[in-house]
């Protein structure tokens, strides 16, 4: 391996990012991605009881904990980068992506074996369309916390070689030099590859990034398939 492709492994990290425009902080604030997490509590809440494979109150519990304890101790704008945050940060994503898949399991698995659950059109729909947000919520949680060492590393400056290729990074010309993707970027990002099941303007560029877009891409296409399918022969 060169050293070139040395430096670019490490930048691709986002530990070791060479920031491109400058090393001014541009913290993003802290309440859009506490509002994803909050509606993704309140659909755990909502979720009918056969969508249930654990307590219904125990992953909104746990959420709201880690939730309350980041804000207590990053509030407002998110620019600090200690390790205990980071961690934190990322179980608690990764715990929302879980409460996603496990929801995602339960209405797959009613679908394929015909259950009671999904006979009922208004339920197939309510159930589907919580199973998709959430999936929506639970990847755009997952990009916004892998993408060049998360929002707090973000912050203070952009990594030379991106994980994921946004419009205003590939052509600097649209935004301004201290752009930097928000979380908003990352919500967009998730519903459009559920939705087209393939990338739109946002590219991905480490094999991370392309992995996580290929299982929601799939995952979506399943879902679709299934649902689809499963209304006809409640309708027929």
């Amino acid at each position: 391996m060169t050293g070139k492709d040395e430096d670019r492994g490490q930048n691709r990290s986002g530990a070791d990012a060479t920031p491109v425009v400058g090393t001014r902080l541009n913290a993003e604030a802290r309440w859009p991605m506490a509002m994803a997490v909050a509606v993704a509590v309140g659909l755990q809440v909502c979720r009918p009881g056969w969508l249930l494979m654990s307590p219904r109150w125990v992953s909104p519990t746990v959420w709201s904990l880690l939730l309350g304890s980041l804000i207590l101790a990053d509030p407002g704008k998110i620019d600090d980068r200690s390790r205990k945050l980071r961690v934190l940060s990322i179980l608690l994503v990764s715990l929302v992506a879980l409460g996603a898949l496990e929801v995602t399991v339960a209405l797959i698995w009613d679908l394929i074996h015909g259950g009671p659950n999904t006979n009922s059109a208004g339920t197939l729909l309510a159930a589907s369309g919580i199973v998709w947000v959430h999936n929506g919520i639970a990847f755009s949680l997952l990009y916004w916390e892998f993408d060049g060492g998360g929002s707090a590393t973000r912050a203070h400056g952009l990594p030379k070689y991106p994980d994921l290729a946004f419009p205003q990074t590939l052509t600097p010309e649209v935004a301004s030099r201290e752009w930097r993707p928000r979380f908003v970027d990352y919500l967009y990002l998730g519903f459009t590859n559920a939705t087209a099941f393939s990338p739109t303007d946002v590219m991905p560029l480490a094999a991370w990034a392309k992995v996580l877009m290929t299982v929601q891409a799939t995952e979506s296409l399943v879902i679709l398939l299934l649902v689809v399918g499963r209304a006809v022969n409640v309708l027929t």
